[in-house]
């Protein structure tokens, strides 16, 4: 508001104000200075209680006056001298005691006013305080307090929050007493939900969690594989199993459920955290290779986790195998099978031929009961996340291992720093089921976000707590990063100048599933050698949008897709700027290539190069040829003898090469952009609408 403004609300004169806002000791040049709406309520608040008391003055003056005339009448009446003298005196006394209270009354407002403009001398505040609040508290301009903050180091702009220690110290300055209250909010009833111990009574039977483990390519799917009936090695790229998978069997109406952790050193994170969740964990040992270096560290998980151990030598049918040296070299790591007088199971058996595959089970289920495993099935559920993803169809997917209680569609859950109602939930064979008890995997939908692979599930009573618990979690990780940013140290900058030499390499990372993002980047960490750092600057799930190649651009970063494409606009962008996009189905050769070309020992290369793509509009079934995909070719041209890329969603479906290319019924060489065609790919048949078949060779390149 504007001086004018207020002298005219007041109705008094400009200069008349200016003074008495002068003498108020806030500052003003002219008439059409601002004063803040805080100032202008305590300007009217005073001048108010000025005229009120002005005005309350007069009257009684002019009562006075007229009490002193009627007096005097009397006075001439009566002719009597001590009547005036005494109406005299009681007069003045009225005047005086009248005018003493204009003068306190005028006197208390002059000191509320200075009471509200100086501050109190105590001042309480919570553990966090946002630094315009605390300078209101204090009655200062918040630009002199945002000073006052960074001669202390302490960077934060008005709207942020600073902790008690800093505005400690701010106050102190003022002569201002800080003192602490203890905040209590709704979070902190449920902060993070504690779990209540269950009473013994309420305790019930529950199946067993069996985590299959070993070194990369020593049988563990195909050992699944022969107890599940099912065929999951074929989907697996190269073989290898790359997402943590959960199912569950039925055995002498047993249940038995099994987490099959990646093998490959990549994916340690991914297979500490089945140890971590397992009640026995199967060391699957091939007997014509023996313990390898994921043995030892599958080995390192389970004694870590505390749970029991169960030896599969597996392909004790190949010639060349010998059990008894396995079983020497687990001795040697302090694994004692039962026959060496240790008490580890020790069973042989062949995944691919299903020998003493019913052995293993008995096992399995002989060392569950003799752990004791139980669970309360009438509470409500928790769990752990396995794997998460992003489906295009279906938002946020979690597959959840439901620990104890039942989790049931409806139920609304937190699970790290997101949450949600659940609105489906798929168990390993596929189908919807309405409930899920302890020991069970499952496929959950109606999150809010992807959660981490790792994190807690708790079901609590509503989505408003749910909410509550989430947006408290949020804001402490917030007020941690704005913290750890807060602090201006010469110590760290010095030290950063003096790590001149050192070189970092920065990477963007997509995967299709949460756990690759993890296992990747962990790798990739430790390839930091003493000329060059590799920081991954970002990790997320989902096909490479414009967005990674515009950060990827600007951080001076290379992209690194495992099992994901780049969209067509992304690809676009990254050509225009000048950004490396390198995907990859196999971990392990992005590994490999960058500790090559961090070693400048990069051979010659074969690199990829796009020849066209194509959008599937129809799908038709031929007889004797299986499943042609009616395509229009949308860029590039289609070549007979390419290899080509079925992509869904952004990720790679299957990679292989084409089986017939038709025009019509003739077949053709190549299918320029614009024309339409059939594709039938070889070896595959699981083709949709609207998927995308991207065609290229190998064009091989010499590294310079």
């Amino acid at each position: 508001m504007r001086v004018y403004q207020l002298a005219k609300e007041l109705n008094i004169e400009n200069k008349e104000l200016i003074n008495k806002l002068q003498d108020l000791n806030i500052k003003v040049n002219s008439h059409m200075s601002t004063i803040e709406e805080e100032d202008a309520a305590l300007v009217i608040e005073l001048i108010t209680d000025e005229n009120s008391s002005e005005s309350s003055a007069g009257d009684n003056v002019t009562e006075m006056n007229c009490e002193e005339k009627k007096n005097l009448t009397n006075l001439n009446k009566n002719d009597s001298t001590e009547l005036n003298s005494k109406s005299g005196v009681g007069s003045s006394k009225e005047k005086l005691k009248k005018e003493s209270n204009s003068k306190t009354s005028k006197e208390d407002a002059q000191k509320k006013l200075d009471s509200q403009k100086k501050g109190s001398d105590t001042i309480e505040i919570g553990e966090k305080i946002i630094v315009k609040d605390f300078a209101e508290k204090l009655n200062k301009n918040p630009n002199e307090i945002i000073m006052k903050l960074i001669q202390k180091g302490v960077m934060a702009a008005i709207n942020q929050e600073i902790d008690f220690d800093s505005a400690h110290d701010i106050a102190a300055e003022y002569e201002v007493e800080l003192l602490k209250i203890e905040e209590k909010t709704a979070t902190d009833d449920v902060a993070d939900v504690i779990i209540e111990a269950d009473n013994v009574k309420d305790l019930k039977p529950r199946p067993p969690v069996v985590t299959v483990m070993g070194h990369v390519d020593h049988g563990k799917t195909s050992l699944l594989d022969a107890i599940r009936k099912t065929k999951v090695t074929e989907r697996e790229a190269g073989g290898i199993t790359q997402h943590i998978g959960a199912s569950e069997i039925l055995i002498d109406k047993k249940r038995i459920v099994f987490l099959d952790t990646p093998g490959h050193e990549a994916f340690t994170a991914m297979r500490a955290r089945g140890a971590k969740v397992t009640d026995i964990a199967i060391l699957v040992v091939a007997a014509d290779d023996g313990v390898m270096p994921q043995t030892l560290e599958a080995i390192n998980h389970a004694k870590a986790a505390q749970v029991p151990i169960i030896v599969a030598i597996n392909k004790i049918d190949k010639p060349g195998s010998n059990p008894d040296r396995v079983k020497q070299e687990l001795a040697d790591q302090g694994v004692l099978i039962e026959e060496y007088g240790g008490d580890v199971i020790c069973v042989p058996v062949s995944a691919l031929h299903g020998d003493n595959i019913d052995g293993l089970l008995e096992m399995i289920l002989l060392v569950a009961e003799m752990e004791e495993l139980k669970a309360n099935p009438n509470r409500k559920a928790t769990g752990i996340v396995v794997e998460a993803k992003l489906d295009k169809g279906r938002g946020a997917v979690a597959t959840v291992l439901v620990q104890n209680g039942t989790l049931k569609i409806g139920d609304s859950v937190v699970i790290g720093n997101t949450c949600g109602r659940i609105r489906a939930m798929i168990n390993d064979k596929g189908k919807n089921v309405k409930s899920a008890k302890p020991s069970t995997a499952i496929e959950i939908t109606g999150l809010s976000d992807v959660p981490d692979a790792g994190d807690q599930m708790i079901a609590v009573d509503n989505d408003r707590i749910a909410r509550e618990i989430v947006e408290n979690r949020k804001n402490k990780i917030k007020e941690e990063q704005l913290k750890a940013s807060q602090k201006i140290s010469l110590d760290a900058l010095y030290q950063q100048m003096q790590d001149g030499q050192l070189k970092e390499l920065n990477i963007i990372l997509k995967a299709d599933v949460h756990g690759s993002v993890e296992a990747v980047k962990q790798s990739l960490n430790k390839l930091t050698n003493e000329k060059v750092a590799i920081k991954t600057i970002h990790g997320g799930v989902g096909a490479i949008t414009e967005t990674d190649v515009m950060l990827a651009s600007a951080s001076n970063a290379i992209i690194i897709g495992f099992n994901v494409r780049p969209t067509a606009n992304a690809t676009a962008l990254a050509k225009k700027e000048d950004v490396d996009i390198r995907p990859y189905r196999i971990i392990y050769n992005a590994i490999e290539d960058i500790e090559a070309a961090m070693k400048g020992m990069l051979d010659p290369v074969y690199k990829e190069e796009e020849l066209g793509k194509a959008e599937v509009r129809v799908v038709f079934k031929v007889p004797g040829s299986g499943m042609v995909a009616g395509c229009y070719v949308i860029e590039g041209k289609i070549l007979r003898n390419a290899q080509i890329r079925l992509v869904r969603d952004g990720i790679v479906i299957h990679d292989g090469t084409i089986q017939s290319l038709k025009r019509f019924k003739d077949d053709v060489k190549e299918v320029a952009t614009g024309y339409e065609c059939g594709i039938g790919i070889e070896n595959f048949n699981d083709i949709k609408e609207n998927d995308i078949i991207e065609a290229y060779h190998m064009k091989e390149l010499k590294q310079t």
